[in-house]
């Protein structure tokens, strides 16, 4: 069986380096790094009383694990502004108007068209890093991060799997 409909001769699964991320309608800049998308639930056990040998498991609600996106320290503002929709130090009275996202992620093939596309609903800050732990005798990039909470996600069904040349 074929693991691509459109292109049969593709072999090899999407890289996972080439993607973009999407807010308010624009891509931001600079993301290096996203969190997996993970979804689980906490299994229910549970016993009938004439039954005393053998015990059942269903599930229960659904839970979408925080997605951490990361990138390199720039003079981009929209971690930063984001990330103050939930919590501004200089305003005790930030309202929260607007704190809450739907963002999009986007998978890229290797010629850089999307080919998987997952909105993920109703994301807000939980945590957001300015710098790193500094370091003189260090050799590396400096990292913001957030970490968002959401409430769910799904594939846009929409996206179909490009024609590669």
């Amino acid at each position: 069986m074929a693991q691509f409909s459109v292109n049969t001769h593709r072999f090899d699964p999407y890289k996972n380096f080439k993607f973009r991320i999407k807010w308010d309608g624009k891509y931001v800049a600079g993301v290096s790094k996203v969190g997996a998308l993970k979804q689980s639930t906490e299994p229910v056990t549970h016993r009938e009383g004439g039954d005393p040998s053998m015990s059942r498991v269903s599930p229960s609600a659904w839970k979408f694990e925080p997605i951490t996106l990361e990138r390199g320290v720039t003079h981009d503002p929209e971690f930063e502004d984001w990330a103050k929709k939930v919590w501004d130090y200089s305003n005790p009275v930030t309202p929260l108007k607007d704190f809450r996202k739907d963002i999009i992620i986007e998978l890229l093939n290797e010629q850089g068209v999307v080919a998987k596309s997952y909105k993920v609903f109703r994301c807000w800050v939980s945590e957001y890093q300015a710098i790193p732990e500094l370091d003189s005798n260090a050799n590396a990039v400096a990292i913001e991060s957030l970490t968002l909470q959401n409430e769910g996600w799904e594939r846009d069904v929409s996206v179909t799997e490009p024609t590669e040349e």
